[in-house]
């Protein structure tokens, strides 16, 4: 477990001394359900959370809470799987502000959350790429709570990287042009990027003078993740290869290699 370090701009969850990852959390015994809600729930733009092999991943996240019961903890939102109430939870830390009232006759409250995902900790790895789930909860007295399931899959991805070179450069028009490259994804068990086999990466061409790129061909990575192509040099431009990522990992394009005419 890592400790939530406190900051003066945001407050700390309440109700949690250290973070919680990936980590069993049951709902006490004797705790009370209802008489909160939650709405509006947001988490990273809507977007997949694609995770490398060493930065921390801040999530922005925000709500709407509506509650007249006393409490004194922050409400949170956090990503699980499994059965709600006793399941795997994914962060290593939540930062939330303090309630935005929105309405202080019907308990109505909008809130911002940051939270962090450490790729790093002993407790993530590669069988954590997939859907999960969303839950909102708040820590009410006597050691009761109210945790919410919102309905609201959020897909986790291990990163990928793509590399491109193309040759001869520069080239005669007509000729022919190899494109190589590979394509290689987090492996979150060893920290490290690895060949990435099998997949199916569009090779693409920005003209000298236009704004994108067009899709010229495909190729197939092979088992240590390589690319290999071949194509007719028609004008001087930019070539990349491109991967769209799949339910597990993220898609992403390499950098630009531009071939001039002779």
């Amino acid at each position: 477990m890592k400790s939530v370090k406190r900051a003066t701009r945001r407050a700390v969850v309440a109700g949690a001394a250290a973070a919680v990852f990936t980590g069993v959390a049951a709902v006490p015994a004797g705790a009370a359900e209802g008489g909160v809600a939650f709405s509006r729930v947001t988490v990273n733009g809507g977007k997949p959370i694609v995770i490398g092999v060493k930065k921390e991943v801040e999530l922005y996240v925000t709500f709407r809470m509506t509650t007249k019961l006393k409490h004194k903890s922050h409400p949170t939102v956090f990503p699980y799987r499994g059965k709600l109430g006793s399941s795997e939870t994914l962060w290593n830390s939540i930062l939330v502000n303090d309630c935005v009232v929105v309405s202080k006759a019907k308990g109505i409250c909008d809130f911002e959350e940051w939270l962090t995902i450490d790729p790093r900790h002993y407790d993530f790895g590669n069988e954590d790429a997939g859907t999960w789930k969303t839950a909102a909860q708040l820590y009410l007295p006597k050691g009761a709570e109210d945790i919410d399931d919102e309905k609201l899959p959020l897909q986790v991805k291990r990163a990928t990287r793509v590399t491109v070179n193309a040759s001869p450069e520069p080239v005669v028009k007509g000729k022919t042009l190899t494109v190589t490259g590979k394509v290689s994804r987090a492996n979150w068990d060893t920290h490290t990027y690895q060949g990435y086999g099998g997949r199916s990466v569009s090779l693409q061409f920005k003209a000298a003078g236009s704004s994108s790129y067009k899709t010229v061909k495909k190729a197939t990575s092979s088992k240590t993740g390589a690319l290999k192509t071949t194509v007719k040099a028609t004008g001087a431009g930019t070539w990349r290869w491109t991967y769209y990522g799949n339910t597990t990992s993220g898609a992403s394009s390499s950098s630009g290699d531009r071939v001039a005419l002779r």
